[in-house]
């Protein structure tokens, strides 16, 4: 190295460069990884969760119908019929219940796209190239905060 902080040859600065990009790289796919499968993580639950109300679903017509149905005949001194419909109302609305839940984690873990890491790629690019860095970006519209939802409208 000089005495000015310049390297004495052009090779050994190509090989820094070359080492620092490798690592950069290599961090950036750690970085991909690790939040992708956090939203792998919540597709899974989302999923176990429909599986687990489907179950629900299955053994309490199993268990519970014809039961129930007979004892709203008997409770309500109405037709056999309508201790049926009670039934089916009343488990219709337990699925309804569970497949909200099921469609709210399922819609937050997906698409499993690694968001963050795409944004410091950008900015590493932009570091590199010797851009200026864009103002920060709303991932799902790639807007940048003043245009989103009306933001910074005239009044």
């Amino acid at each position: 190295m000089a005495t000015d902080g310049r390297p004495d040859n052009i090779v050994t600065a190509i090989g820094e460069v070359a080492d620092r990009t490798t690592v950069i790289v290599r961090e950036e796919i750690e970085l991909a990884k690790a939040e992708v499968l956090g939203k792998v993580t919540k597709l899974g639950r989302g999923a176990g969760v429909a599986v687990a109300a489907g179950i629900f679903l299955s053994l309490a017509g199993i268990f519970f119908l014809h039961m129930l149905a007979w004892g709203f005949y008997v409770w309500l001194d109405v037709d056999v019929w309508v201790g049926y419909l009670i039934v089916v109302v009343i488990l219709l609305v337990f699925a309804a219940i569970a497949g909200f839940l099921a469609y709210r984690w399922l819609k937050g873990g997906s698409p499993p796209t690694p968001d963050m890491a795409i944004e410091e790629a950008q900015r590493v690019k932009a570091t590199v190239t010797g851009e200026p860095l864009d103002p920060v970006r709303d991932p799902a519209s790639g807007a940048p905060p003043a245009e989103r939802e009306g933001e910074g409208a005239p009044r």
